[in-house]
């Protein structure tokens, strides 16, 4: 068996990422909190058995929040907290933006291993692409402590399913200058 992974379509990817979170809001939005949490952690493992099934391994970003997902909403199912499902996203962020910074200060290019070689960017590059998501993440779990500590719970949630996902993919299309800049050609990613 090779060693690379299998390519899955992206249509594919995107329903396996953010299928649970909608399936959430949806069940949240009929039955409240504990029933969205209790359909979310299986359907987040179905979506990460879907993946393995498929590529043949699991993705680091997914992988990594899925077992966040699993271990806080089952504390909170299991002592009735919803604290600590809402710290959820405030965690996932904090872990990825400090793991970045450490990368990036350590000289060690982790967003390309994240990103799974889905761009050829020159090392100048991955530095400042890892430094800005690195602080993006912080600010994702900053925004994140802010809205559920400050707000009514439906409005946090509307926020965690489309506020997040907006500020993401806004921040992510804002790259594209710098990923075009820093594009390593094929020619040149040859010959390295």
């Amino acid at each position: 068996m090779s060693t690379e992974s299998k390519k899955i379509s992206p249509i594919l990817k995107l329903v396996l990422e953010m299928g649970p979170l909608v399936a959430f809001f949806v069940i949240y939005s009929k039955f409240g909190l504990h029933m969205a949490i209790g359909a979310f952690i299986p359907l987040t493992i179905a979506a990460l058995v879907v993946y393995y099934f498929l590529q043949g391994k699991l993705p680091t970003m997914p992988l990594v929040s899925g077992v966040i997902v699993i271990f806080f909403g089952g504390l909170t199912l299991i002592f009735d907290n919803d604290t600590f499902f809402k710290m959820k996203p405030t965690i996932v962020s904090g872990i990825f933006g400090v793991v970045l910074l450490y990368g990036y200060y350590s000289g060690k290019q982790l967003l390309k291993i994240v990103f799974d070689n889905a761009f050829s960017l020159d090392d100048e590059g991955w530095r400042i692409l890892t430094f800005r998501w690195a602080i993006f993440f912080i600010v994702l779990a900053v925004l994140n402590e802010v809205v559920w500590r400050t707000q009514t719970e439906s409005f946090w949630v509307s926020f965690k399913v489309f506020g997040l996902t907006a500020i993401s993919i806004v921040f992510a299309m804002a790259q594209t200058p710098l990923l075009m800049r820093h594009e390593l050609k094929k020619d040149d990613d040859q010959s390295n």
